[in-house]
């Protein structure tokens, strides 16, 4: 996994990273189920962190790994009951301790060297808070001086745009939230099993979709070259998955992009709709939950009002999903599945969108300008 001195057969390490992703979500799932379920052996700690939690985690964390961290909030809430607050990781140094007591802190990182993140996490040590480390890098900093290390498989990436880490970030946080269900009694076992079974199917399936969207968003990159600005739109769990797709955007290809939760847009945003600023839009759906099918709805009435407004959409979609086609300019399709799982899906194809953008615009997408990363060997 990038341990290979050039990214040959792609031509950029970014790209090459991407498709890695099928071996580096198994390598960081391996890492923590087998046939039986949770590895008892590393389970045992973080499990001991929870108790720790006393209903309540802080997650501090800066770009994207914050962005994995807002999608953590809704899988702990909705999973286990337990109430998360996201702080950028630069704002949680200048907390009021007395906001922030009686919690449990997590910090995410894929090097677990980024300044402000560990500056928040030495914040809580201080004030005496159960710590736990998600990074990419099990011998980071941050890794040693959180009391628990909950590390992703990632491997050493390379392209400054993370991708292989933020999916093996969103993995990880998933699996914490079913594992706090359990420890709560939230979860039936039959219900555990499913869950499991799901993600032990994750890696293939991701694969089986890669090259059909990279062939669908390079073709759709092409079709959006001379926009200049783009509003990704999404709901729930897909809401920190629009802003990640419009990070990507930013970092990787220069362009001015904004995420926002879909029923924000009328109250300001709108005005910026037009032909010229496109907008993307997370349209997928879990008919198997009720309350996604309920923000799939909202999702295509807002379309359809935004089509008669004359705009310009790039949906991602669910396969089949013909409503969705007849509304959008341009859609990715991905695979139906349950709903903390699509974020998983939707931002590899937004992913791409970013690096197909950073190419059409001649940019060295695997070095963007002013912006530095620590990458480490594992």
């Amino acid at each position: 996994m990038s341990d290979t001195p050039n990214p040959a057969p792609y031509a950029h390490w970014m790209l090459r990273e991407i498709h890695e992703q099928p071996e580096t979500l198994a390598a960081t799932l391996n890492s923590y189920v087998d046939a039986q379920g949770f590895r008892a052996d590393l389970s045992a700690p973080i499990l001991a962190w929870l108790k720790e939690a006393r209903g309540k985690i802080v997650i501090a964390a800066s770009g994207s790994s914050r962005h994995a961290g807002l999608a953590a909030e809704l899988m702990f809430e909705d999973l286990s009951g337990i109430h998360v607050d996201v702080e950028y990781a630069s704002e949680y140094t200048y907390r009021a301790e007395k906001a922030l007591s009686e919690a449990a802190v997590m910090v995410v990182s894929q090097s677990g060297e980024t300044a402000d993140t560990l500056a928040a996490l030495r914040k809580a040590t201080l004030a005496g808070h159960a710590t736990l480390a998600i990074t990419n890098v099990a011998s980071s900093t941050m890794a040693k001086e959180a009391i628990v290390s909950f590390p992703t498989a990632a491997g050493r990436e390379r392209a400054i745009p993370a991708t292989k880490s933020f999916t093996g970030q969103l993995l990880n946080l998933y699996l914490l939230s079913i594992l706090a269900a359990e420890a709560r009694g939230a979860i039936s076992a039959e219900e555990l099993a499913a869950r499991l079974e799901e993600l032990r199917a994750l890696p293939a399936r991701v694969k089986a979709q890669l090259q059909g969207w990279e062939d669908s968003v390079r073709e759709v990159a092409e079709r959006y070259k001379t926009a200049k600005n783009f509003l990704f739109l999404g709901r729930g769990v897909h809401y920190p998955i629009a802003r990640e797709g419009a990070l990507k955007l930013k970092e990787s290809a220069y362009l001015h992009a904004e995420g926002y939760p879909s029923g924000e847009l009328k109250h300001g945003p709108n005005a910026l709709v037009s032909d010229a600023t496109p907008l993307v839009m997370i349209a997928t759906v879990d008919p198997n939950d009720t309350e996604s099918v309920q923000r799939y709805e909202k999702i295509v009435q807002l379309m359809r009002d935004m089509r008669e407004q004359g705009a310009n959409i790039l949906a991602v979609a669910n396969q089949g999903d013909d409503v969705v086609a007849g509304l959008a300019t341009n859609v990715v399709f991905v695979e139906s599945a349950r709903e903390a799982l699509l974020p998983l899906y939707e931002v590899i194809p937004l992913q791409l969108f970013a690096y197909f953008m950073a190419i059409n615009n001649g940019i060295d997408v695997d070095h963007p300008r002013n912006l530095t990363k620590a990458v480490l060997a594992e």
